[in-house]
């Protein structure tokens, strides 16, 4: 027979989601954060065009080019993955409760989590799936 502490139960399974999400918005805020610093050091001084609209760069509209960017430690790259690191920290949560409720063999749970799961998945992707 298992022992209790082996178990998952429903406070285990709040209290981990809780630290994820806490640590997950904790990095998306430095990461973002640290994007500012570096953006503020090298373009701080610039007067802004605001007469003019210029939306994000192409290389910023896209997952590889915001890891490309943020890796060469560009600040508005830095900041993309900030944003995209607090996006996908719900996501990711509801990716684990699907998990943590097929372990607690709760069929009706992982249905609908895996509904929720797709719609969040299919909206993110611009409805293009």
């Amino acid at each position: 027979m298992a022992s209790r502490a082996n178990q998952w139960t429903d406070q285990n399974v709040e209290e981990w989601i809780g630290n994820f999400l806490r640590a997950g918005v904790t990095l998306a805020a430095t990461v973002a954060f640290f994007g500012g610093g570096i953006y503020l050091a090298r373009h701080g001084r610039a007067a802004p065009q605001y007469h003019v609209f210029r939306g994000e760069p192409a290389d910023l509209r896209t997952i590889s080019g915001i890891v490309k960017e943020a890796l060469a430690f560009h600040g508005r790259g830095l900041i993309q993955l900030g944003l995209l690191l607090l996006i996908a920290t719900p996501v990711a949560r509801v990716a684990f409760s699907v998990v943590a409720f097929a372990m607690e063999r709760d069929r009706l749970y992982v249905v609908v989590t895996l509904i929720v799961l797709a719609v969040l998945v299919y909206s993110l992707a611009g409805g293009h799936l």
